[in-house]
């Protein structure tokens, strides 16, 4: 059984830290299982509550833990990696080997406003489609899509059913708007009441926007405007050293 090192300069809340993740790595602690009480760990250890604390505290910020009030602390679900790259959600989820799905939550032609306007390369007063979907993996919802599409890009787009299908992978078939390229703008933010509650998250509970304009042939044909669970989530992209001249 590991242990922990009184002699290491690593501190012993860090050694902790290490233990724990080792355990759930290699699924000694599975997903949703319960972990040792503060009690039982400061025993198995050697260590005082305080110190326990701190290193399940950190497990608990990294979303590696979650605490249940009255019940104890569980096994996070690994959060899933937000793709950097202009990919569907659809075609991302499948990749990762989950079901995608969605819910249709709004689907309406808007004139589009100044800013708008400005956003997808058009005129003020111009027709925009509007499509608002919840989006599901395995059943659990994840997000909250919002496109806006020109309506001179993709005619009769509404006549179309999105039910669990690529919004990407229609525009390409039907229209033959290839998305070739992207802008993406990501916040951190709080979830409003009505996506609190169809994300079924807390009152309060932490978002990721996305902002996302994507081209096709150097044309803008999407504004996406997109909202994450936090809990859910996490972004990686590789680091590189520029060149040295």
């Amino acid at each position: 059984m590991a242990h922990i090192d009184p002699d290491s300069p690593v501190p012993k809340y860090f050694q902790l830290r290490e233990i724990l993740l080792d355990l759930i790595d290699s699924n000694e602690l599975s997903i949703g299982a319960a972990i040792p009480s503060e009690r039982e760990l400061c025993q198995r250890f050697g260590l005082s509550r305080m110190t326990v604390r701190q290193a399940v505290d950190h497990l608990v910020s990294e979303g590696r833990l979650h605490r249940v009030p009255g019940k104890g602390t569980f096994v996070a679900r690994p959060k899933i990696e937000l793709a950097l790259q202009l990919t569907s959600f659809t075609d991302d989820m499948r990749a990762r080997g989950m079901e995608p799905g969605s819910r249709d939550l709004d689907r309406r032609v808007v004139r589009a406003s100044a800013h708008l306007a400005k956003e997808l390369g058009i005129q003020p007063g111009e027709e925009v489609h509007f499509i608002e979907r919840l989006r599901t993996a395995d059943g659990e919802p994840l997000s909250i899509e919002r496109a806006h599409i020109p309506v001179k890009l993709a005619p009769n787009l509404a006549d179309h059913d999105l039910s669990d299908r690529s919004l990407y992978e229609l525009l390409e078939s039907r229209y033959g708007l290839v998305m070739d390229a992207g802008e993406l703008t990501i916040d951190g933010g709080i979830a409003d009441p009505s996506d609190a509650d169809l994300l079924k998250l807390p009152r309060g509970g932490a978002v990721l926007l996305l902002q996302r304009r994507s081209f096709s042939g150097g044309v803008c044909a999407e504004l996406g405007v997109s909202t994450y669970r936090a809990d859910r989530y996490q972004l990686r992209t590789i680091l590189e050293m520029p060149a040295r001249r």
